[in-house]
């Protein structure tokens, strides 16, 4: 990481060179060719990697358990055969599914194996936000990284030693997937330009909804073709891949890259110049809780992390029981509102850095139109669904929309933690996933209870209650949101606890 003297040196080089404007410019014009975007590829690859691998339990679980098997041992292993062949299909599932082992897990126990990933999630965000300031964020995000992929290869072989071990290893991947979704935000304080900070996180973000669309689309296929333990393995190996790249290539500070042009180096140096980027190494707790602007965001986070993960986890099943849909015909279609998310997650953050460069709008206009559009439009998209569901055609269409324009947040609310205190920016980071996942905890399983008392009228009610506290956390960030540096995230001016 490189030092304080250092980015001063380099200030102080831009601030004689009287070509800096006309540097800027030719730099910029570069685009996707420029190493901070080659950055922002190489971290979508890393958030695709942990969104395959946390998902990949989930498709492969309904192979790995026998249904028909008699009551046994809670890991008795056995060779799961079909019970209703059809044709050319059907006898290639059963030659492959000889090869892979068949468990006897009781549904208590599937759901304690499911929900074991995140036993960690709600203790590991904040500390690991904290060690960033302290470590360089490459080595977090990058061991983060390793130690999930690695795990991933050997959950068959924890499958098939028993039960403890497997959700022990589910729970240290868990800790370690939130390590890179933490750490990560901290690199973007040294390399986002302020202009550019939407395109390239968004760029970076796009590819968890990337990772769940091809896991959705491809995981099923595996566990029907060769077997449910190539899914850990393939994605796991994707992982480890990536870390080739992520080592080598990944630097914390633009300053010490050794590929990166001057031209680049300069624009990027001098437009954080005004900005303390320094990380922080107290913490000013007081005066972060006393502030509006900063609860705003994690309102806003909670609120629309709620119908996140009613979209994540309840899509499939509304189509399959809605729609009538097969297995097969409810995985495709379940991806496809993470496919379009995925692709207006890059857009939105591309006209959000346009507007702004361009200066048609301010910062905190930007912030608050983005979350208003992807909070407003998508709760009446959703509220509507259950009118028009006698059309198959027309409810996917209004998944497609919801799913893509909620993307829209990405560069609204959901990045603001970056304007308003760089210097705490992996702890922050750390601090809203605390916020994400107790929604996440929370609002998937006050649906289950509605559609359990009356499956129409209970799915009317869950859209209904998400589109309110939706349009609750965003009246509550349009009042107090603000996109200006926190007195108390500047280096001089916070009280420490």
């Amino acid at each position: 990481m490189s030092t304080r003297a250092d980015v001063k040196d380099t200030v102080g080089d831009i601030s004689n060179d009287d070509n800096l404007n006309m540097a800027q410019k030719q730099t910029s014009r570069k685009g996707f060719c420029s190493v901070r975007h080659g950055l922002a590829l190489i971290l979508q690859l890393c958030n695709f990697s942990i969104c395959t691998q946390q998902m990949n339990l989930s498709i492969a679980i309904t192979a790995m358990v026998n249904n028909t098997a008699s009551t046994g041992q809670p890991n008795a292993s056995t060779e799961r055969t079909l019970t209703d062949p059809q044709g050319y299909w059907n006898e290639t599932l059963e030659e492959f599914r000889a090869l892979a082992p068949a468990y006897d897990w009781s549904p208590e126990i599937q759901g304690i194996l499911l929900s074991s990933l995140n036993y960690g999630s709600f203790l590991a965000p904040i500390p690991s936000g904290y060690l960033t300031g302290k470590f360089q964020a490459k080595y977090m995000v990058g061991t983060g990284l390793f130690i999930s992929s690695f795990l991933n290869l050997f959950i068959p072989l924890g499958a098939d030693a028993g039960v403890a071990l497997l959700i022990v290893l589910r729970i240290v991947q868990g800790i370690a997937q939130v390590m890179v979704l933490t750490c990560q935000y901290s690199i973007w304080v040294k390399w986002a330009p302020p202009q550019e900070r939407s395109q390239l996180t968004s760029i970076a973000g796009s590819g968890s909804m990337l990772g769940s669309f091809i896991i959705l689309i491809v995981g099923g296929l595996l566990c029907q073709t060769i077997g449910w333990p190539y899914v850990f393995y393939i994605f796991g190996g994707i992982g480890c891949a990536c870390c080739l790249l992520w080592f080598p290539l990944v630097y914390d500070d633009p300053v010490k890259h050794p590929f990166i042009s001057p031209g680049e180096k300069r624009y990027i140096v001098c437009s954080l110049a005004q900005q303390d980027r320094s990380p922080g190494w107290s913490l000013p707790i007081k005066d972060m809780i006393k502030s509006l602007p900063l609860w705003a965001i994690l309102v806003s986070y909670f609120c629309e992390y709620w119908l996140f993960y009613i979209v994540m986890a309840y899509t499939p099943t509304y189509i399959s029981s809605v729609l009538q849909a097969n297995l097969r015909d409810s995985g495709i279609l379940s991806a496809l509102p993470f496919a379009a998310g995925c692709i207006c997650i890059i857009l939105g953050g591309l006209l959000a850095d346009f507007l702004l460069s361009r200066k048609i709008l301010r910062l905190i206009t930007i912030r608050k139109l983005f979350t208003a559009i992807g909070v407003l439009f998508p709760s009446a998209i959703l509220v509507s669904l259950p009118w028009v569901r006698s059309s198959h055609s027309t409810t996917i269409v209004f998944l497609v929309l919801s799913s893509t324009i909620s993307s829209l947040c990405e560069a609204g609310a959901l990045i603001n933690f970056l304007d308003i205190a760089p210097r705490y920016a992996g702890f922050l980071r750390g601090l809203l996933q605390v916020f994400s996942h107790i929604a996440g905890a929370i609002s998937p399983t006050i649906a289950g209870f509605f559609i359990s008392q009356d499956s129409e009228f209970g799915w009317r009610n869950v859209f209904l209650l998400s589109a309110a506290v939706n349009i609750l956390g965003l009246a509550f960030y349009l009042i107090f949101g603000q996109a200006d540096v926190q007195e108390w995230a500047k280096e001089q001016t916070f009280t420490h606890l």
